[in-house]
């Protein structure tokens, strides 16, 4: 009997093929993703993937397109490659299902040869056992996508239809009304620029990094091209990479010199180097030791120090309060589209009701370790408003000895629609200079600032 192949290991093609191994690690990557192990997140199948593979930085980086640029569009691109195919989409074969999207993926959305990406995935088809035979149907469905691309490009008018998951576009649509759900559908598409968080003379760092310094207090690179850690300022320790965003919620919080603060769930760290920035004595918790080195990786090219628990936050003691505590809690991630449009594909409406709980659990752990008089800061980069507004509500129900800080516009520079009625963070990713290109936008984020009464 046939042995049937061992997907973990590389199949026998020529790595020798420009952009070849590239390409194989974008296919099994997105094929791990279609298929049973929908909840990994993409670097981690992308990481995966590229085990043995020795891709150089450049290659690595046109996997980590093919890949992201699959799921923008994953919902179009598999309507256009069904509407190609005789017996529709293989569903149940996620290896060819993810070697056609790949594909198309770039032949419509990314700067790369029409031949390179035909060819190359003609040969990862005949260079797998399984899809050997199907080769001449992977040369014949991409070459038409080739054809019709202009046909096919001027289809898409619709992403919240064609690009957002049916129950997340119901969810939007509830929460936000048609408009904004299609609104933020839209920032999606666009993508995400790389903002950076300055620890000194932002004005001066943006000019010589080319960047936008917003108003919110981030310098936005609009047009980065070159890897992160080859930007001036890197090696100096001058700035770290966060969403503007992902910024708010410890502004809002407004940790100050001498306080002992507590940063709930901290890694990868962006919000502890924020807290630690300010003068504040900040312990950093979180269950992943591996997340946590990369915190205290980024701690010290920063100059920065912390205390590191890898710990479950829930298992804290208590009985030394904090004069803060910020809880960025799991969550389904919903806001983080524009950079990881993954999520929407591997993330179900399930993981949002799973998720609610252990959220309610930590915030009442966090309401334990504030002191009297003390600030709780809870966020999530979660549309879902029973991640967001919707816990805050049960909360103050539950412990009548905290009261809500009203943000007011002054606090998030005048950006009176980052604010929802009940006086709380809400980000949009179509919010921000309307949205359009990656010059707007912003993650999904929502945060609260409580207060423990004396």
């Amino acid at each position: 009997m046939a042995s049937t192949p061992n997907r973990s290991t590389p199949p026998p093609f020529d790595p020798s093929v420009p952009g070849l191994a590239a390409r194989h690690v974008a296919r099994e990557a997105v094929a791990t993703l279609l298929g049973p192990a929908r909840g990994l997140a993409l670097e981690d199948a992308l990481a995966q993937a590229a085990r043995g593979a020795r891709l150089e930085p450049g290659e690595a980086a046109l996997a980590r397109a093919i890949a992201t640029a699959s799921f923008r569009r994953l919902g179009f691109i598999q309507a256009a490659l069904a509407a190609r195919l005789r017996d529709g989409l293989p569903e149940n074969r996620p290896h060819l299902l993810a070697l056609l999207v790949t594909g198309a993926a770039q032949i419509l959305d990314l700067a790369v040869a029409d031949h390179a990406a035909v060819d190359l995935s003609v040969r990862l088809a005949k260079a797998d056992p399984q899809l050997q035979h199907l080769a001449p149907l992977v040369n014949a469905v991409l070459r038409r996508i080739v054809r019709e691309r202009d046909a096919i490009r001027a289809e898409e008018t619709d992403p919240l239809a064609h690009n957002t998951p049916d129950w997340l576009a119901r969810r939007w649509r509830a929460a936000y009304g048609e408009a904004a759900a299609r609104a933020i559908a839209a920032a999606h598409l666009e993508g995400a620029a790389v903002d950076l968080t300055l620890a000194r003379d932002p004005e001066i760092w943006a000019e010589r990094l080319g960047g936008v310094r917003l108003d919110l207090g981030s310098v936005r690179l609009v047009e980065a091209r070159e890897a992160v850690a080859d930007l001036p300022g890197y090696a100096e320790g001058v700035w770290w990479v966060q969403d503007a965003a992902a910024a708010l919620p410890v502004r809002l919080l407004a940790p100050e010199s001498g306080e002992r603060v507590a940063d709930l769930c901290a890694a990868p760290g962006g919000k502890t180097a924020q807290i630690a920035a300010a003068g504040a004595a900040v312990t950093a918790i979180d269950r992943s030791a591996a997340r946590l080195e990369r915190l205290g990786r980024n701690l010290e090219r920063l100059g920065l120090t912390a205390e590191v628990l890898t710990t479950d936050a829930l298992a804290l003691p208590e009985d030394t309060p904090f004069d803060a505590v910020l809880l960025d809690a799991p969550c389904s991630a919903t806001g983080t589209l524009r950079r990881h449009p993954d999520v929407a594909w591997t993330k179900s409406e399930t993981d949002v009701f799973r998720l609610v709980g252990l959220q309610r659990r930590l915030l009442d752990k966090a309401a334990r370790l504030t002191r009297p008089g003390g600030r709780l800061v809870y966020c999530t980069c979660s549309l879902e408003p029973e991640e967001g507004s919707g816990q805050i509500a049960d909360f103050l129900n539950r412990h009548p000895d905290f009261e809500r800080i009203a943000i007011t516009p002054d606090r998030v520079a005048g950006h009176a629609e980052l604010i929802d009625p009940s006086g709380d963070l809400r980000t949009l990713p179509s919010h921000l200079a309307g949205g359009t290109g990656r010059a707007g936008g912003l993650d999904g984020f929502f945060a609260s600032l409580l207060r423990r009464k004396d």
